[in-house]
């Protein structure tokens, strides 16, 4: 599918997205023939185990690494210019566009300069893109801390000076700073107190609601996902294994993997049994991926065929896709 058939609905359309580290017969393939869509106005949840590619595609939709390979159509909301493939353009190509795709990184601490106060951090997104200039550049910077629960006086204290939650709400309003469309979310909630996360995850449904904002959510907290997400997208080694509405995704995932990424979860109630046997085994190395379904080696479920196979996405339901050829699950 090219650009030039983007549907009116979708914010950014993934195509065969690939990133590969290193050269030679063996490169690590971080992101292998990926593709999904991100519909205007929508909180879509990434999930996946550690090292399934998560915050690579993250990095790849905002450019902050270089795809290896596919598309990534981008229509601008608001506009009638044509949409854009992101992946093609240069960094200074892609300059203009970088206020209107935006990223919330996993550390708060670290994504911070540790010698800036909060007010020349907000400042420099700010002067980046050349808003908010002269007098009303101090009433701006308040007005960001205040939608993200912080106070005007804030401004002129350094991040050491901020608890693990309060640094996340500046993450935030930097991205925000520069008027966004899309943001990724990459594990912002992760270095976070459990009692500071729901503050943060609800503050994240808020802002998108009142400022319609659509937001690329990457988590291995499925209960938050299932919170906060109209829809998910599953991640194996790299591959997408499930897209679903988060309410069917839940209530009957149609992937082994799936199935048993939400085993795993926690359950609250000791007397409650689990239905679905954890994996065995670890992720098999991106670099050297089982032929055919990548699942395949520690699938209870696999067959003779799955080694062979070039395994797609397939709708099984309206809305929902996977990649397996069982449909009995």
């Amino acid at each position: 599918m090219t650009s030039a058939t983007l549907a009116s609905e979708n914010l950014l359309e993934i195509r065969n997205l690939k990133k590969y580290f290193g050269k030679g017969s063996h490169p690590v393939r971080a992101v292998d023939d990926v593709s999904f869509d991100i519909r205007k106005g929508e909180t879509l949840g990434l999930v996946g185990e550690s090292g399934s590619g998560k915050s690579t595609i993250g990095r790849l939709l905002t450019r902050l690494v270089d795809p290896t390979g596919g598309a990534m159509s981008y229509q601008a909301q608001g506009s009638d210019a044509p949409p854009q493939d992101l992946a093609q353009l240069s960094q200074s190509q892609f300059r203009p566009l970088r206020s209107k795709v935006q990223i919330i990184f996993q550390d708060p601490y670290a994504s911070l300069n540790p010698r800036m106060r909060i007010r020349e951090v907000l400042a420099e997104a700010l002067d980046t893109h050349g808003l908010a200039k002269g007098a009303a550049r101090k009433p701006r910077i308040e007005q960001l801390l205040q939608q993200v629960g912080l106070r005007p006086e804030h401004a002129e204290r350094f991040p050491h000076e901020f608890s693990g939650g309060q640094r996340q709400r500046i993450g935030i309003a930097r991205a925000l700073a520069v008027e966004p469309q899309f943001i990724v979310a990459d594990e912002p909630l992760s270095a976070l107190d459990v009692s500071i996360q729901a503050q943060v995850v609800n503050l994240l449904g808020e802002l998108k609601e009142q400022l319609g904002l659509t937001l690329l959510f990457i988590s291995h907290d499925l209960d938050v996902v299932e919170y906060l997400c109209d829809r998910v997208v599953v991640l194996y080694l790299g591959r997408v294994m499930e897209i679903a509405p988060t309410q069917a995704l839940y209530a009957s995932p149609q992937h082994p993997y799936t199935r048993a990424l939400l085993a795993a979860a926690p359950i609250p109630d000791p007397a409650q049994r689990r239905v679905v046997p954890l994996l065995q085994g670890d992720l098999p190395s991106p670099a050297n991926p089982p032929s055919g379904c990548v699942f395949r080696t520690r699938c209870p479920l696999a067959e003779e065929r799955c080694a062979s196979a070039d395994m797609q996405l397939r709708e099984v339901q309206p809305g929902h896709w996977h990649a397996c050829w069982r449909n009995d699950l």
